[in-house]
């Protein structure tokens, strides 16, 4: 019998639950063998044989690269993190946010170019739809302005590109706290639907990673860094039988393969699969 190993969780895996906005429980599989109590906000220490976390530290070591996890139900407050990617590149996730902005801009009216920029990662209509917020100052407020009001109160959205062959808006640093943060509470913004259903029709070319969960709305983002070695990520939103729950993923593979990059988040998407029964979701609070 495999011994049970002690796993780091950022809130704690278990806390999940409390996260609510409806009632739900943890599968009895998912109870932790020995738990180490710690201050709010602290990491917790526990051992969980059988569980996402543990199926997780399992698979990590044979992914060849670093990797992050990191779980919210929609509407939620608490939230589990795994792995040992944190942060990096938004690339085209931000898609998310700026097509929201630019609904928010225009009367809540979709274009053909925001349908290109979430469904195909077109970067020419992502650039026109930026282009279309003003100013490049202008721009960028809008943006931070969506992520603002979706809980990330860190990420900032720069004005000018700092690598001239890519967007400003795509080199963001998005950690993923944050991103899982904005991506909970995204299905309850102003106009969200519109881009969710978008999320929900994504390309046959890029239906890796979470594009394997049935009935999921995500968005991928990918680009290499200054050694030509790729970040690969997605953000996205899955029904449970208790509400919606948040995934974001990350993956940088150590032979910098984009190929090997969707791999990996579509292996970390199958560990997730196998335990969406015993991971709560959410649902948006009453608006006022």
């Amino acid at each position: 019998m495999r011994r049970p190993r002690p796993m780091i969780l950022g809130a704690g895996l278990l806390l999940l639950a409390a996260a609510c906005s409806s009632p739900a429980t943890v599968a009895p599989s998912a109870a932790p063998t020995s738990t180490s109590t710690a201050p709010a906000g602290k990491d917790i220490t526990v051992s969980v044989p059988g569980t996402l976390a543990a199926d997780f530290d399992d698979l990590l070591p044979t992914l060849h690269g670093r990797a992050g996890l990191a779980l919210m139900p929609v509407g939620g407050t608490k939230m589990a993190t795994l792995g040992d990617w944190t942060t990096g590149a938004a690339w085209s996730t931000i898609k998310v946010p700026l097509v929201l902005a630019v609904l928010r801009h225009n009367g809540d009216t979709t274009t053909a170019s925001m349908s290109a920029a979430i469904t195909e990662s077109d970067n020419s209509a992502a650039d026109v739809l930026w282009q279309s917020l003003g100013t490049p100052d202008a721009a960028a407020a809008a943006v931070q302005a969506v992520l603002r009001d979706g809980g990330d109160s860190t990420t900032s959205v720069p004005a000018t590109r700092t690598r001239p062959d890519y967007s400003s808006f795509g080199q963001a640093t998005w950690a993923l706290r944050d991103q899982l943060r904005f991506t909970a509470e995204l299905p309850c913004l102003d106009d969200a639907d519109t881009v969710t259903s978008l999320m929900a029709k994504i390309s046959g070319s890029q239906q890796w990673g979470l594009g394997h969960l049935e009935g999921s709305e995500y968005k991928g983002g990918w680009g290499p860094d200054a050694n030509g070695k790729y970040l690969v990520r997605q953000l996205g939103l899955v029904g449970t039988e208790t509400g919606k729950l948040a995934i974001v993923l990350a993956a940088q593979p150590d032979s910098g393969s984009f190929d090997d990059g969707q791999a990996m988040l579509t292996k970390i998407a199958a560990v997730v699969s196998k335990h969406l029964d015993e991971l709560p979701g959410g649902s948006c609070a009453p608006k006022r």
